[in-house]
């Protein structure tokens, strides 16, 4: 006779809440190995990166900009005064000497003006040298009372030196001496004033000659000026070169001070270059620039650097030591290269693609192999153009993937196939 199994029920029980449970600690393990596993290193071409090699040498800091060519010297030649275009004499473009005339202007006022300062400066020449010879015929007159007064005292000097000696023989009277010394006396007192009046005449006359020539000079500065503006009728370059503009026409109205033309001299330009503002701090006055023209290199020297920043970039003015290529002429789009200092016996590396200088960035450096890169902390110093100083995180003969790496910001390597 079978017997039931009372504890078979419990048995299969137990076994299923094992088994359950086994199952869920294996998937609790699993869960946390996938959990703790890395992403996969993403594959990336070879050829899609810019890899450079660490070095150690010198380093040669540079800094570059666009910019023009420019003529050294440009002239503004503005009117002198109001008027209207008689004649354009010259056309834009065309060689030009100082003296060359670009174009005359008429106005009635400026020609009246010019006529009378003309006759008042004549007139004030001839008042000058006219109360000129007045004065000094007023001190001729003067200088001769003086030499009388003084002759006239001298005889009676004489007379009462004589009339001494008589008295004492008794051949002159008493009262005849006393009466010729006491006309000496008043002939010493005459010539004494007579040699004062001789002394403020002096002075006076060099008042009167010292108030006209003040007039005179006076009329002399009227006129210059007068005549200046006459002249100024007649625009001339001013200097020799190229008559580059010339923004008016015959019949046209100007005004005193308006930009009629505009005069440079071609054969001597300056190369103006726009530096970022970021890598203009190191440029300084003298420094070698290579100028490169699109037809051959200039040398040149930094000459000017603008004070100020405009549209993100600093202006730097070089002054070129070298001869330009034929075909140089002013407006010509360059590229300027400044030498900013050598470097002996730094570590650098080709600039990365967001590399600023004196910056911690990361990069991937490539293992012996090559065949994986993985992402380190590097600090950066001094920069060039396309160049800059490693001082921590990498050694000599390291290679790194300068290109942007943005796009890998999630993974800490990469592999290169």
């Amino acid at each position: 006779m079978d017997l039931p199994r009372t504890d078979f029920k419990q048995q299969q029980t137990r076994k299923r809440r094992i088994l359950i449970g086994v199952g869920l600690a294996a998937l609790a393990a699993t869960t946390l190995a996938l959990a703790g596993l890395k992403p996969a290193a993403p594959e990336v071409e070879r050829g899609a990166v810019w890899v450079d090699t660490v070095k150690r040498g010198e380093l040669l800091r540079q800094v570059r900009g666009p910019g023009t060519l420019v003529p050294k010297e440009i002239r503004w030649i503005a009117a002198e005064s109001d008027g209207r275009v008689e004649r354009v004499l010259v056309k834009p473009g065309a060689t030009v000497k100082a003296d060359t005339v670009l174009l005359e202007l008429y106005n009635p006022d400026v020609v009246r003006a010019f006529d009378d300062a003309r006759a008042g400066y004549a007139g004030a020449q001839a008042d000058h040298a006219a109360l000129k010879v007045r004065v000094e015929n007023e001190e001729l007159d003067q200088r001769a009372r003086h030499a009388a007064a003084r002759a006239d005292y001298e005889s009676a000097k004489l007379q009462v030196e004589a009339e001494a000696e008589l008295v004492e023989n008794g051949v002159v009277s008493q009262i005849t001496y006393k009466r010729s010394v006491l006309t000496a006396e008043q002939l010493k007192v005459k010539l004494d004033i007579e040699t004062e009046r001789l002394g403020k005449a002096k002075g006076s006359v060099d008042a009167q000659v010292n108030a006209s020539l003040a007039r005179l000079e006076q009329s002399r500065t009227s006129f210059k000026l007068r005549e200046q503006q006459f002249r100024g009728l007649k625009v001339r370059a001013g200097i020799s070169g190229v008559l580059q503009q010339l923004p008016v026409e015959a019949g046209q109205q100007v005004q005193q001070g308006m930009n009629l033309a505009r005069v440079a001299q071609p054969e001597t330009l300056i190369a103006e270059l726009r530096i970022p503002e970021t890598q203009a701090r190191d440029v300084a006055l003298g420094q070698k620039v290579a100028v490169d023209t699109r037809n051959g290199i200039v040398e040149g020297a930094v000459l000017r650097i603008d004070p100020g920043v405009s549209n993100g970039t600093v202006q730097v003015d070089v002054e070129l030591t070298g001869a330009l290529p034929r075909g140089a002429r002013p407006d010509l789009s360059v590229d300027g290269t400044i030498e900013i200092e050598r470097l002996a016996d730094v570590l650098y590396v080709g600039r990365p693609a967001y590399g600023q200088p004196e910056s911690t960035i990361t990069l991937f450096k490539l293992d012996a192999d090559g065949d994986e890169a993985r992402r380190v902390p590097v600090a950066l110093g001094r920069s060039s153009v396309n160049l800059i100083e490693v001082r921590q995180g990498l050694v000599e003969g390291d290679q790194v993937v300068l290109s942007d790496t943005a796009q890998w910001d999630d993974y800490d390597r990469i592999e290169l196939k």
